[in-house]
């Protein structure tokens, strides 16, 4: 490009790309230009990537190759338990240890402990103000194959549904037939280690977005492995879908958002996403998630949907901005990572539905 269109594809001033230019080196761009300049890269062609990352000598796209897979699994399971109940269950929780990795936004008020999980010790339930409570169940497996780890994941999510509505029955204090019951909507795996190089990497993290092509849902008795040669074919042939969402940095990590959750390797982890970054993301994602899809129950139900004026229409007109509009103090990462996951979760339309409903019931 020249100068000028170069200037026009960034939004920038012409002065401020001569200025880049002519420093060389010894140039140091504002942060608020370097995030632009980071975002055009992210979002640019593959051969533009590869040009610039020949041109800094970066060859580095993928982890270190290990003899086996590692993986951390992270679950989010997500219930609606309407306002009143979350404040009784919060102001019991002050009094506990609070948890603050891996805590939501600060604008969507929270408090978190841990509770015992039957199978790992890392379970954090997050309670949010505006009447929703999520799961938060980290544990780290290493499967044989990809389809092996599918299989599991679909197979503990049957069971950890119905301990999770049990778990929040009993905080609750509530009769077994009033429980809420606990909703299932993205996970993230966070890769730790590979045996994959080359486009194998890239396909294998694809595939732990979209795990589902791997299994056999409708199989009696659940879940089960589909042939071991459907993966051998898709990590040699590739695998792509058009609701998948890449949201990597090249030679800094490869992160994929798919219909059924996020896979992230950090490559450079001084420069890469941190998993707590992505863990906030998907509390907030989750917690606002369920709140609109109680709203839609509402109006499935035959009732006019209705809120506590705090987290009426207005809220979820904030909660749209916020999520849907760039920081000044966010990374391109950053950004991306947002946008990847609202899209593959559909939360944008879901947020602009529920509050022209709760809009139109206020009416």
């Amino acid at each position: 490009m020249s100068l000028r269109r170069f200037a026009a594809h960034l939004g920038m001033s012409d002065r401020a790309v001569s200025n880049w230019e002519s420093g060389g080196a010894t140039c140091h761009p504002s942060t608020e230009s370097q995030a632009v300049l980071d975002t055009a890269l992210a979002r640019a062609s593959d051969e533009v990537k590869a040009r610039f990352a020949e041109a800094l000598g970066v060859h580095g796209e993928a982890l270190p190759v290990a003899a086996g897979i590692g993986v951390d699994s992270h679950k989010f399971l997500p219930v609606f338990i309407g306002v009143e109940r979350a404040r009784r269950l919060r102001a019991h929780m002050t009094t506990s240890s609070k948890v603050t990795t891996g805590s939501a936004e600060e604008w969507l008020e929270s408090s978190a402990a841990r509770v015992a999980h039957p199978e790992t010790p890392n379970c954090t339930l997050h309670v949010f103000a505006c009447g929703v409570a999520v799961f938060h169940i980290v544990q780290p497996h290493e499967p044989a194959c990809l389809t092996e780890l599918a299989v599991w994941r679909y197979r503990s999510y049957a069971s950890d549904l119905p301990w999770a509505r049990e778990r929040i029955r009993e905080l609750l204090d509530e009769d077994p037939a009033r429980a809420p019951n606990p909703e299932y909507v993205l996970s993230l795996y966070w890769l730790t280690s590979s045996p994959w190089t080359g486009s194998e990497y890239d396909t294998a993290l694809r595939l732990l977005s979209t795990p589902s092509v791997l299994v056999d849902r409708g199989a009696p008795g659940g879940a089960a492995p589909l042939d071991g040669s459907v993966e051998a074919l898709l990590l040699a042939t590739g695998f792509d879908h058009p609701d998948i969402v890449s949201f990597g940095v090249r030679g800094v990590s490869t992160g994929y958002a798919g219909w059924s959750g996020v896979a992230y390797a950090s490559i450079a982890r001084e420069r890469s996403l941190t998993v707590d970054e992505l863990v906030a993301c998907e509390l907030t994602v989750q917690a606002l998630w369920c709140f609109t899809r109680q709203v839609q129950q509402m109006i499935e139900d035959g009732q006019d949907p209705s809120m506590p004026e705090r987290y009426g229409w207005r809220f979820l007109r904030a909660a749209y901005s916020r999520l849907t509009t760039a920081r000044a103090q966010e990374t391109a990462q950053h950004v991306l990572m947002r946008e990847a996951i609202m899209k593959t979760s559909g939360l944008a339309e879901r947020l602009r539905a529920a509050q022209d409903a709760l809009r139109e019931g206020v009416g």
